[in-house]
């Protein structure tokens, strides 16, 4: 079952360029994350990486957020 905010975010999807362009850079942004933390060991480098693509990735979640409240 469908709720209201899913149908939502298709619709913004399919008639809002500026959301469906940050959640396609938060879906990136997490499959970057997914492959660091897939990682045995981790470089200092490769925690401060992290650290900023956990950041990049609120601040995509953010817009969108900030993007539905616009909406409903």
């Amino acid at each position: 079952m469908i709720t209201k905010e899913e149908e939502l975010i298709e619709k913004l999807m399919k008639e809002n360029e500026e959301f469906l362009k940050t959640k396609q850079i938060h879906s990136q942004l997490a499959k970057q994350l997914d492959e660091l933390e897939k990682k045995s060991f981790l470089t200092p480098q490769d925690e401060m990486e992290i650290k900023i693509l956990k950041k990049k990735k609120l601040a995509a979640k953010d817009l969108m957020e900030k993007i539905l409240m616009q909406y409903r």
